[in-house]
């Protein structure tokens, strides 16, 4: 039997004054890479991928204890905010199993 807890975080961001594509990538490119490296976060841009003022990211983690994946979604939710270009607009969790 699978044990494994999974959450997903979406984050939708606001950047104001962004005028293109390039600028988006350079104001929220960092993510991928800053929470990509951990093994149990997968990080990805869900929506919004033409629109250059505003950004939609997902945020998966994964462990066997669901209080683990709760510690990493809060921490992405506390620090968010302070590593982006822009304003986070919403946050929003979700269980998955």
């Amino acid at each position: 039997m699978n044990n494994l807890k999974v959450a997903v975080l979406r984050a939708l961001i606001r950047l104001p004054g962004c005028r293109s594509l390039k600028e988006k990538r350079s104001r929220v490119g960092g993510l991928r890479e800053r929470y990509g490296r951990n093994p149990q976060l997968a990080v990805t841009e869900t929506d919004h991928h033409d629109v250059h003022d505003l950004a939609a990211w997902a945020f998966v983690g994964a462990a066997s204890s669901s209080v683990v994946v709760e510690q990493i979604l809060t921490e992405v939710s506390s620090e968010l905010p302070l590593r982006v270009d822009g304003e986070v607009v919403s946050l929003t969790r979700e269980w998955l199993t």
